[in-house]
C-alpha cells in the first residue's frame, strides 16, 4: 500500500478530529528513553527502538504519542483541552518462527486525538467521535473498563501485599491467574534452613534477608476462599451487546460490592453514548477488554475491529487518569484519548 495514500487517509481523519475542537500538535520523533520505558507497558518496552547518543543519553524512536502529548500538556497546557496528531510511529514486531504472509510494519501512522477535561461526559464524546469517524468500515466496537476489575480485585478479602501483587500483573492475564491460583491454595510454610552457606548473588544480605522474611510471613496467610475466585472469574468472562453485559454486571454487584460504583459509572457512560445517537446494543461489553490494551488505561478502554482475525485493532484508546498524576507531580488532570491506523483503513478501502 503506497505511503501517500496512508497519508491521505490520515489527513482525512485528521480534519475531522479539527473539526470537533482538537488542535494538532506534533511531538519529536526522539525521544528520552529514560522516562518513558517506566511508563509504557512491558509490550511497548520490548518493542520500542532504543539507542544512545553521546549528549542526550538514551533515546529512543517515538513508539506512540499519547506519553509525549501528555508531556507536552502538562507543561503549560490549559484545561480543557483538545489535541489531534498525526504521524509515525515505530515498534519492532515479532514475527515468531513462521513469518506471516502479511507481516505488520515496523514503521506506520497512528492519526489520534486526546482530550483533557473534568466533564463527566468526557469517554462518551471521545468513543463517539471516533465511531462516527469509522461509519462504514463494517467494524466491530468494544469496550471495557478497566477501573471494573481494579476494583473488583482491591475489594478482594486479601493482605495488602497479595492485593498490590494481583493488581501489578492484572494486565498479564496468565502470570494474574498463577498469583490467584497460589493465593487460593491451603498456605505453605517456608522453611529456609539456618547455616554456613555463604551468601551468593547479586543482592546484598539485608535484602535477601527481607525477601526471606516476606516469603515466610505469606506462607502464614489463610488461602482466598473460592467463593471469591469463582466471582472473579465470572467478572472477567462477561462479554456481551452493552445491554446485556449490564445486566449481569448488576447482578455480580451483589455478591462483589467493591463494584456497585463502576457498574453504575459503566452505565452511565452507555446512556450518554446512546443520546449522542450510538445505539449501545450495536456495542460489545467485555469486562476483560482493557487488560489486553496499553497499561496506562486505567478506566474506559474501547477498540474498533476489522473482520481479519490477524490484524490489530484498527482503532484503540482509553481512560489513563493515573499516566496524568505520574506525569502532572501532583498536577492530575482526567484525560482520555485514542489512535486510528490510517494504513488499516487504506487497506480496507482497498478490498483487503
Amino acid at each position: 500500500m503506497p505511503k501517500r495514500d496512508k497519508q491521505r487517509i490520515g489527513q482525512r481523519l485528521l480534519d475531522g478530529f479539527r473539526e470537533a475542537g482538537a488542535v494538532e500538535v506534533a511531538p519529536d520523533l526522539l525521544l528520552p528513553a529514560e522516562t518513558l520505558l517506566d511508563l509504557y507497558g512491558e509490550d511497548i518496552r520490548a518493542r520500542a527502538y532504543v539507542t544512545t547518543d553521546p549528549i542526550r543519553g538514551e533515546v529512543m524512536l517515538r513508539p506512540d504519542f499519547t506519553v509525549p502529548v501528555v508531556q507536552m500538556h502538562m507543561s503549560g497546557g490549559a484545561e480543557p483541552a483538545r489535541y489531534c496528531y498525526l504521524g509515525e510511529v515505530f515498534r519492532k514486531q515479532d514475527m515468531g518462527d513462521t513469518r506471516p504472509e502479511n507481516p505488520r510494519d515496523n514503521e506506520y501512522l497512528q492519526c489520534g486525538f486526546e482530550l483533557f477535561s473534568r466533564e463527566a461526559g468526557a469517554d462518551a464524546e471521545t468513543f463517539a467521535l471516533f465511531y462516527h469517524q469509522l461509519a462504514g468500515y463494517d467494524l466491530t466496537a468494544e469496550t471495557g473498563d478497566m477501573g471494573l476489575l481494579l476494583d473488583a480485585v482491591r475489594g478482594l478479602p486479601l493482605p495488602a501485599a497479595r492485593c498490590d501483587a494481583l493488581l501489578h500483573h492484572i494486565w498479564r492475564p496468565g502470570r494474574f491467574q498463577r498469583l490467584l491460583d497460589r493465593f487460593s491454595a491451603p498456605p505453605r510454610s517456608r522453611d529456609f534452613a539456618a547455616g554456613a552457606v555463604p551468601w551468593a548473588g547479586l543482592r546484598g544480605e539485608d535484602e535477601m534477608a527481607a525477601r526471606i522474611a516476606r516469603l515466610q510471613s505469606d506462607g502464614a496467610e489463610p488461602a482466598l476462599p473460592a467463593i471469591w475466585s469463582d466471582r472473579l472469574s465470572r467478572l472477567f468472562a462477561v462479554r456481551d451487546i452493552a445491554p446485556l453485559a449490564l445486566e449481569r454486571l448488576t447482578e455480580l454487584a451483589t455478591e462483589v460490592p467493591a463494584i456497585s460504583e463502576a457498574v453504575s459509572r459503566i452505565a452511565d457512560r452507555f446512556a450518554h453514548i446512546a443520546r449522542l445517537g450510538i445505539d449501545p446494543a450495536t456495542i460489545i461489553f467485555d469486562a476483560s477488554h482493557g487488560r489486553h490494551n496499553m497499561e496506562y488505561y486505567d478506566g474506559f478502554t474501547f477498540s474498533f475491529l476489522s473482520r481479519h482475525a490477524d490484524w490489530p485493532p484498527v482503532a484503540t484508546g482509553g481512560r489513563y487518569d493515573a499516566l496524568m498524576a505520574v506525569l502532572g507531580k501532583g498536577r492530575a488532570i482526567p484525560a482520555v484519548g485514542g489512535i486510528i491506523r490510517p494504513g488499516l483503513i487504506a487497506e480496507l478501502e482497498a478490498g483487503q
